[in-house]
């Protein structure tokens, strides 16, 4: 990742993170980890598995905050290189084009959008990667499903905050919504 930034000045202290959240929309990038073959079509889609504060297991797509100071691009490899490794070899263009642009709430409903700690707005990115994919930080597994079954009630069930639909619109972006 030579292309990396010093993004240390970027972070906010727990205290001062906690009062931004309470005051202002939050930028994060969320990306669908994505398998293809020779001619570009998806085959598989990779999926971590996290527990959640409450200890409860769920499936989620890579995601995080965009630095003050940051690229979005920067901010989507950080967060690539964080939840899949060093070696995944993501594909993020010189000048990546999110597929949508989701909003948190921390009130349900409002959107299909939930985080309960902030109001965010995420730009959302289908990333090809090619290389060894091993989850880390606080990801259990990383599992590759294959478009049926990454659209599936049951997968779609194992996902929190309105990510299931998220990765459904990321599924239609790419033609393979079944």
């Amino acid at each position: 990742m030579a292309e990396m930034i010093e993004t240390a000045s970027g972070w906010l202290a727990p205290d001062e993170l906690e009062s931004m959240r309470a005051r202002m929309p939050i930028l994060y990038v969320d990306a669908v980890p994505v398998r293809v073959d020779d001619t570009g079509t998806v085959t598989r889609i990779g999926l971590l598995l996290r527990i959640g504060p409450r200890g409860k297991v769920s499936r989620a797509l890579v995601s995080g905050r965009v630095l003050h100071r940051e690229r979005v691009r920067d901010a989507l490899l950080r967060h690539l290189e964080k939840d899949l490794g060093p070696v995944a070899l993501p594909r993020v263009p010189a000048s990546p084009q999110p597929f949508t642009i989701a909003e948190y709430f921390p009130e349900p409903g409002v959107t299909p959008y939930h985080d309960s700690r902030q109001h965010a707005v995420s730009l959302a990115y289908v990333v090809p990667v090619a290389g060894d994919c091993r989850p880390r930080q606080d990801a259990l597994d990383l599992v590759w499903f294959t478009p049926d079954e990454a659209a599936s009630p049951v997968v779609q069930q194992e996902m929190n905050g309105g990510q299931g639909n998220l990765l459904k619109q990321a599924l239609a972006y790419v033609g393979r919504l079944p």
